[in-house]
């Protein structure tokens, strides 16, 4: 896809910058990219000592699932953020280069990212890590994703993160006009991403109509949201995706869920890819901080 290459031009390969290394996990007949991220040692931020294992490296991970409409994006269109992500939380990240769409519609991205999640729990003990200290984190399309995984965790019985952090997460299926969400009709057609984009996207990503309401796709849909891991949900003021992620939120709230709701005043959809130090980029590292203490 032609917006692939663009964002390919535009995000130049950062390696040689960071603390990183790239890594394959084999699932049946297929290997899945991931890129992990340390804190610098010599960054300002420092890895806090009980969030160390042997060796001084963090025994908190945080997964981190990108944005792109399920149809873009990339481990090394996200390598700056998630290096900023590493240093700023002192948490080892894990970037999950899942299968896009159209090529490989749904359900290949969420289980290639389940593959990942699962595939981290089975090598907790190498990691020196524990179940709960492991937290699931995607902005836009990575933060569904983050919400599906979760729900299959559960769903497929094996561990449940400790943590799942939602950013301007799409939970729900229609961005047309028959949306019941208010943000889709305000912030729908004037800001950086249109409702109309969104649901080109789910088109691309889901093409058979009857999967677009299965809780895997559109988590909001979920008959039954019990056992999830802690929440932060973040998102911003001016984004068609708003209502829905609050709407999340607050379901995740009714089935006894431990949840914070942040909503960035003034904020576009797709913030927290601004560069370092914006200020609301700022902002949501303070919320996400504070979650993960």
């Amino acid at each position: 896809m032609i917006q692939r290459k663009v964002i390919d031009l535009v995000n130049p390969y950062f390696k040689p910058l960071y603390n990183l290394w790239d890594h394959k996990i084999m699932t049946g007949d297929r290997e899945i990219p991931v890129r992990i991220f340390l804190p610098k040692k010599d960054g300002k931020r420092r890895i806090p000592r009980h969030k160390r294992k042997p060796g001084g490296i963090p025994s908190n991970i945080l997964v981190f699932f990108h944005g792109g409409g399920w149809v873009t994006g990339n481990i090394d269109s996200y390598t700056k953020l998630c290096a900023n992500m590493a240093n700023q939380t002192g948490h080892m990240v894990i970037s999950v280069d899942y299968l896009l769409a159209p090529e490989n519609p749904f359900p290949a991205g969420p289980e290639d990212c389940y593959h990942v999640v699962k595939e981290v729990f089975e090598e907790l003990d190498s990691f020196h890590c524990k179940s709960e200290n492991v937290t699931l984190i995607g902005d836009s399309a990575g933060g569904n994703l983050a919400a599906v995984v979760s729900l299959m965790a559960r769903d497929r019985g094996i561990c449940i993160p400790g943590n799942q952090i939602l950013i301007y997460p799409a939970t729900y299926y229609d961005h047309s006009e028959s949306s019941p969400f208010q943000s889709v009709h305000e912030n729908g057609t004037d800001y950086i991403l249109t409702s109309q984009q969104v649901q080109d996207y789910l088109d691309l990503y889901v093409p058979n109509e009857e999967d677009r309401l299965s809780p895997y796709v559109a988590p909001l849909l979920a008959k039954d949201l019990s056992n999830q891991p802690r929440t932060l949900i973040i998102t911003a003021e001016f984004d068609p995706l708003r209502d829905e992620g609050e709407a999340y939120g607050e379901r995740l709230k009714e089935f006894g869920n431990d949840v914070r709701i942040y909503r960035m005043k003034g904020a576009l959809h797709g913030f927290f890819t601004l560069p370092w130090p914006s200020e609301d980029v700022k902002k949501s590292y303070k919320h996400i901080n504070e979650f993960l203490r």
